[in-house]
């Protein structure tokens, strides 16, 4: 009889891909989340603003499936995915396939945020640089969006919040996190404490975030 295919799941002991316990993986994940994810979306909001509808419409798509569909299902499709459609080798895939699917999907909410900055600019900006001589891609750059940060790092600040809650969802995959060594505990020691902890974690690691978004927002403050 052959080996059930999903067993990597479900008996992740097996595999090297199961890596040992750290704390910090809930920081490594959200790091390399915002690293690919930011400028991901502002790419994904070019397309989603594209005067070619083939094209907007393609990024359109996307962004609905991402919005649409939850983030455990598609760390799950990113997961498995190679092995079931190409037959690869998922050994070393695990890690690689967590900043992959948040990536995609956090790209796609700062698509939208990016998009309704961009759209928000008065247009006589725009007219206003081209008579001083700017190309499109240094009035973007140069006076677009440096107002455009200044107005959607709210939005921005919301998203990176969720984001710190949301890497305990690596355990969809049996990734080796926070909140997977608290439930290990807690069901070892039959106690609520380790749950308490990683909460207590979570929010001392929401409450910099919030501080360090605070700041940035202090310092593009010269914009009004």
């Amino acid at each position: 009889m052959k080996k059930v295919l999903l067993s990597p799941l479900f008996y992740p002991h097996n595999h090297q891909q199961a890596r040992p316990s750290r704390p910090c993986q809930p920081l490594i994940i959200f790091f390399f989340t915002l690293l690919f994810s930011l400028p991901l979306g502002l790419l994904i909001a070019f397309g989603r603003m594209s005067k070619n509808r083939i094209v907007s419409g393609i990024f359109r798509l996307y962004i609905s499936l991402m919005r649409g569909t939850p983030l455990m299902l598609q760390l799950m499709v990113v997961y498995f995915g190679p092995f079931y459609l190409f037959g690869m080798n998922i050994g070393k895939w695990r890690f690689p396939a967590i900043i992959t699917g948040f990536a995609l999907n956090y790209g796609a909410y700062f698509a939208e945020i990016y998009r309704s900055g961009i759209v928000s600019m008065d247009r006589g900006q725009y007219e206003a640089a081209k008579l001083l001589g700017y190309s499109k891609g240094q009035t973007f750059v140069r006076i677009i969006l440096p107002q455009v940060v200044k107005r959607i790092l709210p939005a921005i600040t919301n998203e990176v919040i969720t984001l710190v809650k949301d890497t305990s969802l690596a355990f969809s995959i049996s990734y080796v996190e926070m909140f997977t060594i608290a439930k290990q505990i807690a069901a070892a020691k039959t106690t609520m404490v380790p749950f308490v902890a990683a909460g207590i974690f979570y929010y001392i690691f929401n409450f910099v975030v919030a501080w360090v978004m605070e700041l940035l927002e202090k310092k593009f403050s010269y914009y009004h």
